[in-house]
């Protein structure tokens, strides 16, 4: 009995390998020079609500990258702070977004009125909590001409604070999810929304975050659109060139990030990758659950599986994020405050109907409140 435990919990832990691709940026810029290209001019959007505490280190980042012809343009999207004035003080071009029109969300409307005032050949989409290595953005340009079409990149979560670190299961969950080799055919595929470079061609070609301008996600029905229109999208992770903080501001604003996709992004994901992540997600409930069962039978085939799950964990996280040395050994505190946000999640989109995020009420069916 204790072997076909350790069989099935190994079964289980391997989905998480099945799942997940070691897809970082690929191009060696040395292979690559910017003379060997067509220059051409990047226009950089960052939609920013109350982001007095990030946007200093995106703009240093974005100051320090080592292409040309780039513009920024920061849209002040109604902010209570100094959001405004910490951008103005970086030289960028800011802008304020539009009263908010019925049948938008905020983000969609903030982020298609930056567009609207870049001239770029080049599009790229970043979220204000984004930093870059210096050379960044040139090797995200060569890699989407290498590739074609849209890419986006899931960060490098630079996790501080405990409450932050607690993310370290949602997000080996989320890199399952935008690395799984069975999303490559999915009809739709999303993008992840913190860093998005694409073509002004093929943005409009899309119409845009015009063609999804209710939807709460947005970027995984972007990518959808890219991928209706037959334009391949391909999804990186940041590892050592794109990193975030994401939620500084408190444990309340995690909560509230993490909950308001939760449960509706997992009906954009191939039915395979859906049942993959659930196979490894329930071994990993059932080997947390070890201290209950010791000095039974199943204590030590529990045991075995926690550490098979742990040294995986320690793998993944390699390329996740920064969550220190101990938390992914007791994993369980994270498994734990993802359950949690399941069912806050679920709690507000079956009985609400709407989620709330930065200072806003969201109908889920994308109407404004």
């Amino acid at each position: 009995m204790g072997m076909l435990i350790i069989a099935v919990l190994m079964g289980a832990c391997a989905a998480g390998l099945i799942l997940f691709r070691r897809n970082t940026i690929p191009v060696d810029l040395q292979d690559h020079p910017p003379q060997q290209r067509k220059q051409q001019k990047l226009s950089v959007i960052i939609p920013a609500r109350n982001e007095e505490g990030n946007l200093p280190h995106l703009l240093r980042s974005l100051r320090a990258q080592t292409i040309e012809e780039i513009e920024i343009i920061v849209v002040d999207d109604h902010s209570e702070d100094q959001t405004r004035a910490i951008a103005e003080s970086y030289g960028v071009k800011v802008i304020a977004s539009p009263e908010l029109p019925l049948g938008w969300t905020g983000k969609n409307w903030a982020v298609w009125n930056g567009y609207l005032q870049s001239t770029g050949e080049l599009i790229a989409f970043l979220d204000a909590d984004v930093r870059l290595a210096p050379d960044a953005l040139q090797a995200l340009i060569a890699a989407r001409e290498q590739v074609g079409g849209t890419i986006s990149v899931v960060p490098y979560h630079q996790a501080e604070k405990l409450y932050e670190k607690l993310a370290l299961i949602p997000n080996l969950l989320g890199l399952f999810a935008f690395t799984s080799p069975m999303e490559r055919t999915n009809a739709t595929k999303g993008l992840y929304g913190s860093c998005i470079l694409t073509t002004r061609m093929l943005y409009d070609k899309v119409q845009g975050h015009e063609g999804i301008k209710g939807e709460l996600l947005d970027d995984l029905n972007l990518g959808a659109k890219f991928m209706e229109a037959g334009i391949p999208v391909v999804n990186y992770i940041g590892y050592d060139k794109v990193s975030f903080r994401m939620y500084p501001g408190g444990i309340r604003s995690e909560i509230e990030g993490f909950s308001k996709g939760a449960v509706l992004s997992t009906s954009k994901l191939s039915l395979r990758t859906t049942l993959l992540v659930a196979v490894w997600l329930i071994g990993l409930i059932v080997v947390e659950a070890t201290p209950f069962f010791l000095g039974t039978s199943w204590g030590m085939p529990l045991t075995i599986g926690y550490v098979l799950y742990t040294v995986q964990i320690y793998y993944l996280v390699h390329y996740t994020g920064r969550f220190g040395k101990w938390l992914p050994a007791v994993h369980f505190l994270s498994t734990v405050f993802f359950l949690m946000i399941m069912l806050y999640s679920l709690y507000q989109v079956v009985f609400f109907g709407r989620v709330a995020w930065k200072g806003r009420s969201i109908d889920v069916g994308a109407r404004r409140k």
